[in-house]
């Protein structure tokens, strides 16, 4: 059966022995914990978890080769129509295609009875990336940072609400727990997340309440690589199934004037993870050349992955407080130390100058901000980008300018149309895809009665 498999057929001995070996291992520890279920967990364009679950006696064989799963559940739409969509000749929407577990990522879930999950890279049935998969996205950006001899380190800061579970979940209906600065509304929920988390393998260095009620604040504690966005998606589920346990509903999905933030705090560092490149010296207050470099990258093409960090029409509003200054656009500003700006430049002591995205919203696609981000800082770096430059530079030929962000889903769409960086980047399959999806869904949008089915899927 080995033999029979490309896959495996193209392992050389000693990755085959690496293979069988971990899996063996993590036999081992399924049988001393009794893990019953593994959970094979991929994730869609809009950031939720699509998976199947298989008894533990077929893990060994899906580890090796896979397990199917219909590409319609990855790249989808929230109600889609066959006949309506033009892409799915191009992507063959309806045929399967196969998830391999990244076993590194094994883990067993502590507030689930007696099941594990393992994260899950998607391929066509003949061995190929998928090219709109978001992880594969991620890992080529983390890649072409790699060849150019850098490292990112990164986490998350996400916002979300806790909801009480009401018979309707909509806005008229929603109740919210009574949050404190404290967080004692319920210890008992929070102290469980928390260690539950860690042993799922996202790291939570920090919690607290945000300034709306029910809204909650945490970041991840900062990790190289693909970490980051692996630990964004963990969360993402794990938080939802544990707030179901205590009868509360949790969402990072924009309702009601309650904007969820997603920002990710990030900084260069060289290959081997010695060295922050954006700092100029301990405890000044000022970006390396390089540093400069990458947040003029983002700057220049901040139209363009403004609709991959703010996808949704709701989640956009909040652009709106960066500047006054236009109907149809606004600039997005970059500052030491102030949380207003898009662009918010740290230097805090011991951690190093960083640089925290603040575009994104909590309902964007964690690898997706990932790969935008990295995209748009090293092109930055490639071109030796200057704001300063960028400024003097600026044409009148009725473009958006640089640093501008499109208030509305439709001409941000069109912004990353046009920005062939970022476009070579992602992919033009993607890209043509996310469009193609985007469109869709802005001329589907649901009316007020049908909201319902929109917050429930993002819930």
């Amino acid at each position: 059966a080995f033999n029979r498999d490309p896959d495996v057929n193209g392992l050389g001995n000693s990755a085959l022995l690496y293979l069988f070996s971990h899996i063996e291992f993590i036999k081992q520890q399924m049988a001393r914990d009794n893990v019953q279920f593994v959970r094979f967990e991929s994730i869609d364009l809009h950031g939720v978890s699509r998976s199947k679950n298989v008894p533990s006696r077929f893990f060994q064989e899906k580890a090796i080769h896979g397990i199917a799963m219909p590409r319609s559940y990855l790249e989808l739409t929230l109600n889609p129509k066959d006949n309506e969509l033009d892409y799915i000749d191009a992507t063959n929407f309806n045929c399967d295609i196969i998830l391999n577990p990244d076993l590194s990522t094994f883990r067993i879930l502590p507030w689930t009875e007696q099941t594990a999950r393992v994260i899950c890279d998607s391929f066509t049935v003949l061995g190929t990336p998928l090219m709109t998969s978001p992880r594969h996205i991620a890992k080529k950006q983390l890649s072409q940072l790699q060849d150019n001899g850098f490292s990112l380190h990164s986490a998350f800061t996400y916002e979300f609400c806790i909801y009480g579970i009401t018979e309707v979940v909509n806005s008229k209906t929603i109740s919210f727990p009574a949050a404190t600065i404290l967080n004692n509304h319920d210890q008992t929920f929070i102290q469980e997340l928390i260690e539950g988390m860690y042993y799922a393998g996202a790291n939570i260095e920090s919690f607290s309440s945000s300034s709306g009620p029910g809204q909650m604040e945490i970041t991840f504690h900062p990790a190289f690589g693909l970490d980051s966005a692996d630990s964004a998606f963990t969360f993402r589920t794990g938080l939802k199934e544990v707030a179901k346990k205590y009868n509360y509903v949790a969402s990072f999905f924009s309702e009601s004037g309650f904007y969820n933030s997603g920002a990710l705090s990030h900084s260069l560092w060289d290959v081997n993870g010695q060295k922050n490149l954006f700092s100029a010296g301990y405890g000044v207050e000022e970006l390396s050349e390089l540093g400069i470099n990458w947040l003029s990258g983002l700057l220049a093409h901040t139209a363009a992955i403004s609709c991959l960090m703010a996808p949704t029409t709701s989640c956009r509003k909040s652009y709106s407080k960066y500047s006054k200054e236009s109907k149809e656009t606004v600039n997005a500003k970059w500052a030491f130390n102030d949380n207003s700006c898009a662009f918010n430049v740290k230097c805090h002591g011991g951690k190093g100058t960083y640089i925290e995205n603040k575009l994104s919203s909590a309902a964007a696609n964690p690898y997706l901000v990932l790969a935008a981000t990295i995209a748009a800082g090293l092109d930055g770096v490639k071109r030796g980008l200057r704001y300063d430059d960028m400024l003097e530079e600026e044409n009148h030929t009725g473009d958006l300018k640089h640093s501008s962000i499109p208030l509305k889903l439709e001409d941000a769409l069109v912004a990353l149309e046009k920005d062939s960086c970022i476009k070579e980047a992602l992919g033009e399959t993607f890209i043509r895809y996310f469009v193609a999806m985007k469109h869709y869904e802005l001329e589907t949008e649901e009316m007020d009665s049908e909201r319902n089915k929109c917050l429930g899927y993002f819930i």
